[in-house]
C-alpha cells in the first residue's frame, strides 16, 4: 500500500508540473505562464459582454478584424497576431510577450509594438531568451536580437534583413533558406548553425566568433565570404556537423 501511495505522490507532482512552463524575454526571469487545459472561447477574442481581463495564451487569432476591443490587461502571450487589425484596440496593460505579428498587422496609433515583448519586424528584443523556439518563416527585418539567446531556434525561411544580432547566441540554430540580406552577425556565436540555402548577400562574417561546424552548403552570395571564411582556423574549418554530415570546409567548397 505503501508503494502505491509513493507512486500516486509522484504521478500528482508531475501533473502538476506539466500544468506550467517557465517563460523568459529578458535576463530576469518572468512569470510563469501556463499554457494548459485553455477553453474553446479563450481561443476566440472577448466579446463586448466580457469583463475583465482575458486569457487568450496561445491562441490563433490570424487575420482578425476586432475593431474597437478592449484588451486593456488582457493576456495575450504567444497569440498570433499576424494580419490582425488592432488599430481600434485598447492595449493598456496588455501582456503582448511572445505574440507574433508581421507587417500587416495593424497597432493603435501611439502604441509602441516595438518593446512590448512581440516578435515580428523592428521587435526590441535584446537579450531575450528564445532557446530552441521555432521561429520558422517569421517576419524579423530590422529586428534588434543583440546578445539574444537563439540557440537550437528554427529560422529556416525566416526574414531577417538588416536584423541586429550582434552577441547573439545561435549555436546549433536553423537558418535554412533564411533572408540574412545586410544581417549583423558581430560576435555571434555561430558554432553548427545551418545555412544551407540561406540568402548572405552583403553579410559580413568576418566579425562573427566561431564558426566550427557551421554549413553554408548552397548558401547564395557565399562567394563573397568563402575566401574570408577559408581563412579561419582549422579547428573550425574541419569540425564535422552531425547533422548535415559534413565539415564547414567541404561546405564551403561544396
Amino acid at each position: 500500500m505503501e508503494a502505491h501511495g509513493d507512486k500516486q505522490s509522484i504521478g500528482n507532482i508531475i501533473q502538476e508540473k506539466s500544468k506550467t512552463t517557465d517563460v523568459m524575454t529578458s535576463a530576469s526571469t518572468i512569470a510563469t505562464l501556463s499554457f494548459y487545459n485553455t477553453t474553446p472561447e479563450q481561443q476566440e477574442p472577448p466579446t463586448k459582454r466580457h469583463t475583465g481581463p482575458f486569457d487568450a495564451r496561445g491562441a490563433d487569432w490570424r487575420n482578425l478584424q476586432l475593431g474597437e476591443t478592449d484588451l486593456s490587461k488582457a493576456r495575450l502571450c504567444r497569440v498570433d497576431l499576424r494580419g490582425v487589425d488592432l488599430h481600434g484596440c485598447r492595449l493598456e496593460g496588455t501582456d503582448l510577450r511572445l505574440a507574433r505579428y508581421d507587417s500587416y498587422t495593424i497597432w493603435p496609433n501611439d502604441f509602441d509594438f516595438r518593446s512590448s515583448g512581440a516578435i515580428g519586424p523592428q521587435a526590441r528584443l535584446n537579450g531575450s531568451f528564445l532557446n530552441s523556439a521555432d521561429l520558422s518563416g517569421m517576419d524579423l527585418e530590422g529586428a534588434s536580437l543583440m546578445g539574444a539567446y537563439l540557440s537550437g531556434a528554427d529560422l529556416s525561411g525566416a526574414c531577417l534583413r538588416r536584423a541586429r544580432l550582434a552577441g547573439a547566441d545561435l549555436r546549433y540554430a536553423l537558418l535554412r533558406g533564411a533572408l540574412c540580406e545586410e544581417t549583423r552577425f558581430l560576435n555571434c556565436q555561430l558554432d553548427y548553425v545551418d545555412f544551407r540555402c540561406a540568402d548572405l548577400n552583403n553579410v559580413d562574417l568576418s566579425s562573427a566568433g566561431c564558426v566550427s561546424g557551421a554549413d553554408f552548403s548552397g548558401a547564395i552570395y557565399l562567394d563573397a565570404l568563402r575566401e574570408s571564411l577559408l581563412g579561419r582556423s582549422f579547428q573550425e574549418l574541419d569540425c564535422w556537423n552531425p547533422l548535415t554530415r559534413r565539415t564547414t570546409r567541404e561546405s564551403l567548397h561544396g
